[in-house]
C-alpha cells in the first residue's frame, strides 16, 4: 500500500480495521436497505458501489437485482476486493465484481453507466469530495439514481456525560480533521448534490443509533485505534494519554453500563437522473 493510498483513507487498512468496517456497515443495514427500497432498485439493474470496502452494501444491491442484475464494486483497495468477491462468489452471488478504482483521478469507472451508484462514508474521507460526487453523478444512467450516505459525527455523546467518551469524542473530531475529512458532512449532502449540478436531493434520511455503554463502546473503542496513528502524529494525543483514556472507558463501561451512548447520524441523499 502506497504512502498516498494511505493518506486517503485515515484508519489504515489493517485486519482490525477490516473487521471494524464489516460491523459497521452490518449496524447500518437497515438504514441502507431502507434507501434501496425508496429508489425502487428493480431486477436485472446495474449497481456501482463506490469504496465497496468489505462488499456487505454489494450483497444488499445482489439480493434485490437478482441473478440478471449486475453490481460493480470498486475501491482502492485491490486485496480486499479480491477477497469480497471471492466471499460473495462462494454465497452464489454471482452478478458481484470489482475493479480497483481511484475516484480522484479522472479514470473512467468500468461499466458505467449504472442505474444505481451508491456511496457510503467515502465523501467524509476525501478532501476532493466535490470532484468525487461529480463523478459518481457523471456514472448514472438517465432514470438511474444516485445515493449516497455519510456521517455527521459531532452527535457522538454518551448522557449523562463521561470525561472518557468526551475525550474519545475530541481525538476522533480533531484527529480525522488534521487528515482532511468532514466530520459533518452527511449534513452537507444536498448543498454537495446541488454543486455538482445534481439539483436539490429528491429525498433524505437521517438514521442513529442508541445503544448502552457497555456494547456501544466497541465502536468507539475501535474507531479511536485505527485513527491512533493519525492524532499521535498530528499531536492530538499520545501513546500515554491513549492508553490512559482506554482504561478510562473500560472503568466507565463496567461502572455505568446502561448508560445510553448515541452513535454518529448516518445522513442519506437521493436523486434521480432524468430520462432526458
Amino acid at each position: 500500500m502506497s504512502t498516498v493510498e494511505e493518506r486517503r483513507y485515515s484508519l489504515g487498512h489493517t485486519t482490525a480495521e477490516y473487521e471494524r468496517l464489516r460491523a459497521q456497515a452490518r449496524v447500518w443495514e437497515a438504514a441502507t436497505s431502507r434507501l434501496l427500497d425508496a429508489v425502487a432498485l428493480p431486477r436485472g439493474a446495474a449497481c456501482l458501489d463506490a469504496a465497496c470496502g468489505p462488499g456487505e452494501t454489494m450483497r444488499l444491491m445482489a439480493e434485490r437485482v437478482g441473478a440478471a442484475g449486475r453490481v460493480t464494486g470498486i475501491d482502492l483497495d485491490a486485496a480486499l476486493g479480491e477477497m469480497v468477491v471471492e466471499g460473495l462468489h462462494a454465497d452464489g452471488y454471482h452478478q458481484c465484481r470489482f475493479h480497483a478504482h481511484d475516484l480522484t483521478t479522472d479514470a473512467a469507472i468500468a461499466g458505467a453507466p449504472f442505474d444505481l451508484v451508491y456511496a457510503r462514508l467515502i465523501l467524509y474521507h476525501l478532501p476532493q469530495r466535490v470532484e468525487v460526487l461529480g463523478r459518481l453523478w457523471d456514472a448514472v444512467a438517465p432514470g438511474g439514481c444516485l445515493v449516497v450516505q455519510d456521517y455527521d459525527i459531532r452527535t457522538v455523546s454518551v448522557l449523562p456525560s463521561l470525561d472518557s467518551v468526551d475525550e474519545i469524542g475530541r481525538v476522533l473530531i480533531d484527529g480525522f480533521g488534521a487528515a482532511g475529512c468532514d466530520v459533518s458532512i452527511g449534513v452537507r449532502l444536498p448543498q454537495l448534490f446541488a454543486e455538482v449540478g445534481a439539483g436539490e436531493p429528491d429525498g433524505t434520511d437521517v438514521a442513529g443509533r442508541l445503544e448502552p455503554l457497555a456494547t456501544g463502546r466497541m465502536i468507539l473503542e475501535r474507531t479511536f485505534r485505527s485513527l491512533l496513528p493519525v492524532a499521535i502524529a498530528h499531536g492530538i494525543t499520545t501513546d500515554e494519554q491513549a492508553a490512559e483514556t482506554l482504561e478510562a472507558l473500560d472503568r466507565d463501561a463496567e461502572r455505568f453500563p446502561d448508560r445510553p451512548l448515541l452513535w454518529p447520524l448516518m445522513i442519506g441523499a437521493w436523486k434521480r437522473r432524468d430520462v432526458s
